[in-house]
Protein backbone atom coordinates (compact mmCIF):
# COMPACT_ATOMS: atom_id res chain seq x y z
CA UNK A 1 0.00 0.00 0.00
CA UNK A 2 1.22 3.81 -1.01
CA UNK A 3 2.83 4.82 2.38
CA UNK A 4 1.09 8.60 1.82
CA UNK A 5 -2.25 6.23 2.28
CA UNK A 6 -1.65 4.55 4.78
CA UNK A 7 -0.51 7.38 6.56
CA UNK A 8 -3.90 9.56 5.53
CA UNK A 9 -5.76 5.74 6.53
CA UNK A 10 -4.18 6.11 10.25
CA UNK A 11 -4.98 9.88 10.39
CA UNK A 12 -8.35 9.67 9.50
CA UNK A 13 -8.62 6.76 12.06
CA UNK A 14 -6.98 8.83 14.90
CA UNK A 15 -9.59 12.07 13.93
CA UNK A 16 -12.23 9.76 14.40
CA UNK A 17 -11.01 8.40 17.43
CA UNK A 18 -11.47 12.21 18.61
CA UNK A 19 -14.83 13.37 17.74
CA UNK A 20 -16.07 9.77 18.80
CA UNK A 21 -14.49 10.84 22.54
CA UNK A 22 -15.64 14.54 22.43
CA UNK A 23 -19.67 13.15 21.29
CA UNK A 24 -19.21 11.14 24.33
CA UNK A 25 -18.25 13.54 27.00
CA UNK A 26 -21.14 15.81 25.08
CA UNK A 27 -23.76 12.85 25.76
CA UNK A 28 -22.30 12.61 29.14
CA UNK A 29 -22.95 16.18 30.01
CA UNK A 30 -26.76 15.96 28.68
CA UNK A 31 -27.48 13.12 30.74
CA UNK A 32 -25.47 15.01 33.54
CA UNK A 33 -27.38 18.10 32.64
CA UNK A 34 -30.84 16.34 32.54
CA UNK A 35 -29.95 14.87 36.72
CA UNK A 36 -29.50 18.17 37.82
CA UNK A 37 -32.83 19.52 36.34
CA UNK A 38 -34.44 16.49 36.79
CA UNK A 39 -33.30 16.64 40.70
CA UNK A 40 -34.20 19.97 41.43
CA UNK A 41 -37.54 19.98 39.68
CA UNK A 42 -38.24 16.71 42.22
CA UNK A 43 -37.43 18.62 45.21
CA UNK A 44 -39.60 21.71 44.30
CA UNK A 45 -42.44 19.44 42.93
CA UNK A 46 -42.24 16.72 45.85
CA UNK A 47 -41.98 13.89 43.21
CA UNK A 48 -40.58 10.87 44.84
CA UNK A 49 -40.82 9.17 41.47
CA UNK A 50 -38.72 11.63 39.23
CA UNK A 51 -36.41 11.60 42.36
CA UNK A 52 -35.96 8.00 42.17
CA UNK A 53 -35.52 8.10 38.65
CA UNK A 54 -32.49 10.37 39.52
CA UNK A 55 -30.85 7.99 42.24
CA UNK A 56 -30.92 5.30 39.85
CA UNK A 57 -29.42 7.08 36.41
CA UNK A 58 -26.49 8.21 38.55
CA UNK A 59 -25.02 4.78 37.94
CA UNK A 60 -25.20 5.59 34.00
CA UNK A 61 -22.81 8.56 34.66
CA UNK A 62 -20.66 6.63 36.46
CA UNK A 63 -20.59 3.76 33.47
CA UNK A 64 -20.22 6.74 31.03
CA UNK A 65 -17.23 8.21 33.20
CA UNK A 66 -15.39 4.66 32.75
CA UNK A 67 -15.81 4.10 29.38
CA UNK A 68 -14.56 7.41 28.14
CA UNK A 69 -11.65 7.45 30.92
CA UNK A 70 -10.93 3.70 29.33
CA UNK A 71 -11.09 5.13 25.58
CA UNK A 72 -8.40 8.24 26.46
CA UNK A 73 -6.10 5.68 28.09
CA UNK A 74 -6.11 3.47 24.60
CA UNK A 75 -5.16 6.40 22.92
CA UNK A 76 -2.75 7.43 24.50
CA UNK A 77 -1.13 4.47 24.61
CA UNK A 78 -2.09 3.76 20.99
CA UNK A 79 -1.01 7.23 19.45
CA UNK A 80 1.32 8.93 21.73
CA UNK A 81 -0.65 12.26 21.30
CA UNK A 82 1.16 15.86 21.78
CA UNK A 83 0.55 19.59 21.72
CA UNK A 84 -2.67 20.16 21.36
CA UNK A 85 -3.95 16.75 21.20
CA UNK A 86 -2.50 15.87 24.69
CA UNK A 87 -4.09 19.01 26.21
CA UNK A 88 -7.44 17.81 24.54
CA UNK A 89 -7.14 13.91 26.32
CA UNK A 90 -5.74 15.83 29.58
CA UNK A 91 -8.83 18.34 29.46
CA UNK A 92 -11.49 15.41 28.68
CA UNK A 93 -10.03 13.26 31.79
CA UNK A 94 -10.30 16.12 33.91
CA UNK A 95 -14.19 17.39 32.75
CA UNK A 96 -15.16 13.64 33.34
CA UNK A 97 -14.79 14.02 37.02
CA UNK A 98 -16.10 16.89 36.99
CA UNK A 99 -19.01 16.15 35.59
CA UNK A 100 -19.46 12.60 37.59
CA UNK A 101 -19.32 14.84 40.64
CA UNK A 102 -21.70 16.45 39.35
CA UNK A 103 -23.94 13.66 38.64
CA UNK A 104 -22.96 13.05 42.46
CA UNK A 105 -24.40 16.09 43.55
CA UNK A 106 -27.72 15.52 41.64
CA UNK A 107 -28.12 12.84 43.52
CA UNK A 108 -27.99 14.28 46.72
CA UNK A 109 -30.80 16.69 45.74
CA UNK A 110 -32.82 13.47 44.58
CA UNK A 111 -31.88 12.30 47.89
CA UNK A 112 -33.21 15.36 49.65
CA UNK A 113 -36.35 15.79 47.74
CA UNK A 114 -36.90 12.10 48.63
CA UNK A 115 -36.59 13.10 52.56
CA UNK A 116 -38.68 16.90 52.09
CA UNK A 117 -41.65 15.28 50.17
CA UNK A 118 -42.57 13.62 53.50
CA UNK A 119 -42.05 16.69 55.53
CA UNK A 120 -44.42 19.84 55.90
CA UNK A 121 -43.84 22.47 53.11
CA UNK A 122 -42.82 26.24 53.54
CA UNK A 123 -45.43 28.88 52.17
CA UNK A 124 -42.61 29.63 48.98
CA UNK A 125 -42.69 26.13 48.12
CA UNK A 126 -39.00 26.34 47.95
CA UNK A 127 -38.96 28.95 45.35
CA UNK A 128 -35.35 29.74 46.74
CA UNK A 129 -33.65 26.42 45.67
CA UNK A 130 -35.48 26.33 42.56
CA UNK A 131 -33.89 29.74 41.70
CA UNK A 132 -30.81 28.75 42.71
CA UNK A 133 -31.49 25.20 40.83
CA UNK A 134 -32.08 26.99 37.38
CA UNK A 135 -29.30 28.97 37.61
CA UNK A 136 -26.97 26.36 38.33
CA UNK A 137 -28.68 24.47 35.44
CA UNK A 138 -27.90 27.40 33.18
CA UNK A 139 -24.20 26.83 34.45
CA UNK A 140 -23.96 23.47 33.61
CA UNK A 141 -25.31 24.13 30.50
CA UNK A 142 -23.14 26.87 29.11
CA UNK A 143 -19.67 24.95 30.44
CA UNK A 144 -20.63 22.31 28.23
CA UNK A 145 -21.09 24.67 25.37
CA UNK A 146 -18.11 26.19 26.19
CA UNK A 147 -16.45 23.04 26.06
CA UNK A 148 -18.14 22.18 22.26
CA UNK A 149 -17.13 24.77 20.51
CA UNK A 150 -14.57 25.70 22.49
CA UNK A 151 -15.13 28.93 23.24
CA UNK A 152 -12.96 31.00 25.76
CA UNK A 153 -16.02 33.55 26.45
CA UNK A 154 -18.26 31.49 26.92
CA UNK A 155 -16.55 29.45 29.85
CA UNK A 156 -15.11 33.11 31.08
CA UNK A 157 -19.28 33.83 31.41
CA UNK A 158 -19.80 30.86 33.50
CA UNK A 159 -16.65 32.00 35.97
CA UNK A 160 -18.37 35.29 36.06
CA UNK A 161 -21.99 33.66 36.64
CA UNK A 162 -20.65 30.94 39.19
CA UNK A 163 -19.16 34.16 41.39
CA UNK A 164 -23.16 35.34 41.45
CA UNK A 165 -24.05 31.76 41.98
CA UNK A 166 -21.92 31.80 45.47
CA UNK A 167 -23.40 35.12 46.48
CA UNK A 168 -27.17 33.86 45.91
CA UNK A 169 -26.27 30.95 48.03
CA UNK A 170 -24.82 32.60 50.94
CA UNK A 171 -27.67 34.90 50.62
CA UNK A 172 -30.16 31.35 51.01
CA UNK A 173 -28.16 30.10 53.56
CA UNK A 174 -28.62 32.82 56.01
CA UNK A 175 -32.42 32.83 55.38
CA UNK A 176 -32.26 29.44 56.13
CA UNK A 177 -30.91 29.59 59.42
CA UNK A 178 -33.02 32.15 60.15
CA UNK A 179 -35.98 30.02 59.52
CA UNK A 180 -34.83 27.58 62.20
CA UNK A 181 -33.75 29.83 65.26
CA UNK A 182 -36.96 31.44 64.92
CA UNK A 183 -38.49 28.04 64.94
CA UNK A 184 -36.82 25.07 66.36
CA UNK A 185 -39.52 22.90 64.64
CA UNK A 186 -38.28 23.67 61.33
CA UNK A 187 -34.96 22.38 61.71
CA UNK A 188 -34.94 19.06 60.46
CA UNK A 189 -36.43 20.40 57.31
CA UNK A 190 -34.25 23.45 56.79
CA UNK A 191 -31.12 20.79 57.15
CA UNK A 192 -32.33 18.61 54.58
CA UNK A 193 -32.36 21.97 52.34
CA UNK A 194 -29.43 23.21 53.11
CA UNK A 195 -27.85 19.98 52.22
CA UNK A 196 -29.66 20.41 48.80
CA UNK A 197 -28.39 24.09 48.70
CA UNK A 198 -24.78 23.01 49.31
CA UNK A 199 -24.99 20.37 46.76
CA UNK A 200 -26.01 22.56 44.14
CA UNK A 201 -23.38 25.23 45.33
CA UNK A 202 -20.99 22.72 44.62
CA UNK A 203 -22.20 21.88 41.09
CA UNK A 204 -22.14 25.43 40.01
CA UNK A 205 -17.69 25.06 40.97
CA UNK A 206 -17.75 21.92 39.27
CA UNK A 207 -18.90 23.68 35.88
CA UNK A 208 -16.37 26.71 36.63
CA UNK A 209 -13.49 23.40 36.51
CA UNK A 210 -15.38 22.53 33.41
CA UNK A 211 -14.38 25.71 31.93
CA UNK A 212 -10.84 26.70 32.84
CA UNK A 213 -10.26 23.13 31.19
CA UNK A 214 -11.72 24.93 28.30
CA UNK A 215 -8.86 27.93 28.77
CA UNK A 216 -6.12 25.76 29.33
CA UNK A 217 -7.20 23.38 25.97
CA UNK A 218 -7.19 26.73 24.20
CA UNK A 219 -4.66 28.63 25.10
CA UNK A 220 -2.23 26.06 26.98
CA UNK A 221 -2.76 28.07 30.23
CA UNK A 222 -3.53 26.84 33.74
CA UNK A 223 -5.85 28.55 35.14
CA UNK A 224 -6.64 26.61 37.95
CA UNK A 225 -6.51 28.16 41.81
CA UNK A 226 -6.51 31.68 40.60
CA UNK A 227 -8.68 34.88 40.47
CA UNK A 228 -11.26 36.17 37.95
CA UNK A 229 -8.80 38.39 36.98
CA UNK A 230 -6.20 36.58 36.00
CA UNK A 231 -8.19 33.69 34.48
CA UNK A 232 -8.92 36.77 32.01
CA UNK A 233 -5.43 37.65 31.94
CA UNK A 234 -5.20 34.47 30.26
CA UNK A 235 -7.58 33.84 28.26
CA UNK A 236 -6.55 37.31 26.40
CA UNK A 237 -2.66 35.33 26.07
CA UNK A 238 -1.33 36.58 29.19
CA UNK A 239 0.18 34.37 31.86
CA UNK A 240 -1.80 34.07 34.96
CA UNK A 241 -0.39 35.95 37.70
CA UNK A 242 1.67 38.62 35.61
CA UNK A 243 0.66 42.27 35.80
Amino acid sequence: MDKNKLGGHYLEKYNEELETLRNRVLAMGGLVESQVTDAVSALVAADVRLADQVIKNDARVNSLEVIIDEQCAEILARHQPAASDLRFIISIVKTITDLERIGDQAEKVARMAVHLAEKDRPKNQYADVQSLGERVARLVHEALDAFARMDVEVALAVAREDAHVDREYESVMRQHITYMMEDPRTITRALDVIWALRALERIGDHARNMCEYVIYLVKGKDVRHVSLEEMERAARGETPGEE
